[in-house]
């Protein structure tokens, strides 16, 4: 076999693999692909948004999870693992290991320059066909910025785009409102950004 042929999974098997790998990948069509590690802003602003999110939703039944549970998008069978998930309702999986969650209320994703324009492209190609997904969060790393999608009642998405230190993200199908701020602590940008 040359090294140009394709060896393509069934998600069986991907899932068999994954369950044992040391690495994550996603995994689309037969194909895995592996997930780079994140940079220290990264890291920051997930983490920070997802610790800042837990709090603003510790009094309603809702779970707030990072990037180490797996989704799959059923009805495009892209397996991924979204930065940060939010879960209102009773927790969906795939099966009885309960590591691939079904039904996100909300996904949020930290952008890198490697990928941005997945995360805005064909990632949220696939995001929105999940029937309980409400809500898509882009996050800057590199800037403070965040981008807010919103499933609308006619099945269309609405931006809202929130720039700036002093500005705060109003999520609207869970009670929380999370400032850039606190998103931000600990990230210093480069010079040229405005605050």
């Amino acid at each position: 076999m040359s090294s140009a042929e394709r060896i393509l999974l069934t998600p069986q098997e991907y899932l068999a693999r994954e369950r044992k790998a040391e690495f994550k990948s996603e995994y689309y069509r037969g194909e895995t692909f592996a997930m780079a590690g994140a940079s220290w802003e990264h890291a920051l602003v997930k983490d920070n948004t997802a610790h800042y999110a837990r709090i603003e939703l510790d009094d309603v039944p809702c779970r707030v999870v990072t990037s180490d549970l797996r989704v799959l998008v059923d009805k495009t069978g892209l397996y991924t693992y979204p930065d940060i998930i939010v879960v209102c309702d009773e927790p969906q999986f795939e099966d009885k290991m309960f590591d691939t969650l079904l039904n996100p209320r909300v996904l949020m994703e930290v952008l890198s320059d490697s990928t941005k324009g997945y995360d805005r492209g064909d990632k949220f190609v696939h995001y929105r066909k999940v029937p309980s997904l409400q809500e898509y969060v882009l996050i800057a790393q590199d800037e403070p910025l965040v981008e807010r999608h919103v499933r609308q009642p006619n099945g269309d998405w609405l931006m809202t785009e929130f720039r700036g230190l002093e500005q705060a993200l109003a999520l609207t199908s869970v009670p929380a409102k999370i400032a850039l701020a606190d998103i931000y602590r600990g990230v210093e940008f480069p010079e040229n950004v405005g605050r």
